[in-house]
């Protein structure tokens, strides 16, 4: 896929996404990797009214190279390329459940959408929780190399989520699940929820291999 072909697609899902509610207002942020460098959405801009030819380009050492300034939340999207070479597409949403799932302090910190379904497991795996930082603080970054080797997915703390994926269509696929997954969760709680068996896990971790 060429470099316009994933600008498009940027504006193409970012506009799916917030006309589903799953980001508001100048919430979130995405990016793409190419073989010269990376496309991220601009700062304070609406996903759902992204332009092809305003995406941020960054070269492939992060320097700004064209379009409007670039989100600032370059640190959290460099640790998942840092340590997922395969990764080509790393979304950061405020989608309302998995949110309200990262603000919750009972929950199991390195693992916090529990197996109810197969789905979940198969596109999103285990979810730790990255400890607090400020929004676009290069804090969170050594946080994200710590995990995102063996993660395809966090929930930073109070923030919200974040997925990498083989491609953009992957990780939009992915937080998607993830979402779903913490509503379930958190419509569930106080149940006698039935969780997939260990055996049922370890068979589609073999089956559907997270790329």
């Amino acid at each position: 896929m060429n470099e316009q072909d994933l600008r498009n697609g940027l504006v193409k899902w970012g506009k799916s996404l917030f006309e589903r509610c799953l980001t508001a207002g100048s919430s979130g942020n995405m990016s793409v990797r190419l073989d010269d460098g990376f496309l991220f959405t601009p700062t304070n801009c609406c996903l759902g009214f992204l332009e092809a030819d305003r995406i941020s380009k960054l070269d492939l050492s992060g320097k700004h190279v064209a379009g409007d300034p670039p989100t600032k939340e370059l640190p959290l999207h460099f640790g998942f390329y840092d340590q997922r070479p395969a990764s080509r597409a790393v979304v950061h949403l405020h989608s309302t459940y998995a949110t309200a799932l990262s603000c919750l302090a009972d929950i199991d910190p390195k693992d916090a959408i529990p197996p109810i379904t197969p789905y979940v497991v198969m596109r999103v795996g285990q979810v730790p929780i990255v400890p607090y930082t400020r929004p676009g603080s290069a804090e969170v970054k050594p946080l994200i190399d710590a995990l995102a080797a063996d993660h395809p997915a966090v929930l930073l703390e109070n923030h919200g989520p974040v997925v990498a994926g083989a491609s953009l269509e992957a990780a939009v696929f992915a937080i998607e699940e993830l979402e779903e997954a913490a509503k379930l969760a958190i419509i569930l709680r106080g149940m006698n929820v039935r969780h997939l068996s260990a055996d049922a896990i370890a068979d589609l971790n073999k089956t559907f291999k997270l790329k």
